[in-house]
């Protein structure tokens, strides 16, 4: 099966799937792997001090020769450097999330950059279509980490019937079911990230993965509602002290000195108790550690099957 479509010839990939910028687990190792197996692998800019944010742009371009992209989150004390570590490097794509691409766009849309914000709803959508957004992620509250109220399922949909842009599915896609569905709603492309954690490349603390491996279906909660920046992660001693606050009504600076440096702590050290576990709600669908490009394969290999199956049972049903 072809996937030829918008997503891939804007992006110039193989596969229409992109690796979610995960703050402290899309390093360059992972981009690169994801890149070389025919997707778009991306570094997470977060709050990534200059200096290791170059270091890490430095050391892509050294493990593949292929496409990848730089998550620039725009509520990031050091966005600013970011975008000129992007503009510096000639990044082909960059990914946008948590604020309006505005500055972004008029940076490094002039140069060729591509640039694609990840929105979660539809009047985001519109928006930065008319900033000059080349494409967008929708992506529902299924997703890990940050999120907004809409689920995939509902979100994709409105998005694809509002924009001309190609719209890439986010949220809940960890196999190729997810992949399958992603396209059945209209979207061209879809990101996941969740699922690459769990794989070989992914530099994350063992720990991480296997709180991962573990998860259920009731594994995930929401943490920091009342500060207007809600968070999904696994359940743990964190969250339930995240709990504990809510019943007090606690301000939003408690908040936030409870949840800082906590996924550094999950991520890096391996504190999977105190330290923030943001993984999606596909966290249950995930069994297994494999390379990225054996991840891509089974995801599109499957989803194709199904679209295989689909199309013999509208023609049996024909006849």
């Amino acid at each position: 099966m072809s996937w030829n479509n918008r997503i891939t010839r804007l992006l110039a990939i193989e596969y229409p799937i992109l690796q979610g910028g995960m703050a402290w687990v899309a390093d360059a190792e992972l981009a690169a792997a994801v890149s070389n197996a025919g997707g778009l692998g991306i570094i997470a800019a977060s709050n990534m001090p200059p200096d290791l944010l170059d270091e890490q742009l430095r050391k892509v371009r050294t493990m593949t020769t292929r496409p990848f992209g730089l998550n620039i989150m725009l509520m990031s004390p050091t966005v600013d450097a970011a975008v000129d570590l992007a503009q510096r490097h000639k990044v082909p794509v960059v990914t946008t999330g948590a604020g309006s691409p505005g500055k972004v766009l008029e940076r490094l849309k002039p140069l060729g950059t591509i640039v694609i914000p990840v929105i979660a709803s539809v009047a985001q959508a519109k928006r930065v279509e008319k900033q000059g957004a080349d494409a967008v992620v929708a992506e529902g509250m299924e997703a890990g980490g940050h999120i907004g109220e809409l689920t995939t399922m509902v979100l994709v949909p409105q998005v694809v019937d509002a924009v001309e842009i190609p719209v890439i599915a986010a949220g809940g896609i960890a196999d190729g079911r997810g992949v399958a569905a992603g396209f059945a709603l209209g979207a061209e492309g879809v990101q996941v990230g969740t699922r690459f954690v769990c794989s070989q490349e992914a530099t994350v603390h063992m720990n991480y993965k296997d709180a991962i491996l573990k998860a259920r279906d009731r594994s995930n909660v929401i943490t920091g509602n009342r500060t207007g920046h809600p968070v999904r992660c696994l359940k743990n001693k964190l969250t339930m002290e995240f709990d504990e606050l809510d019943k007090r009504n606690a301000s939003v600076e408690e908040y936030e000195a409870l949840g800082t440096g906590k996924l550094r702590s999950a991520v890096v050290d391996g504190d999977v108790e105190w330290g923030s576990v943001m993984a999606g709600q596909s966290a249950a669908l995930v069994n297994d550690i494999l390379p990225a490009s054996e991840i891509i394969r089974m995801l599109f290999s499957d989803a194709a099957g199904i679209f295989s199956r689909m199309s013999q049972y509208a023609e049996n049903r024909e006849v």
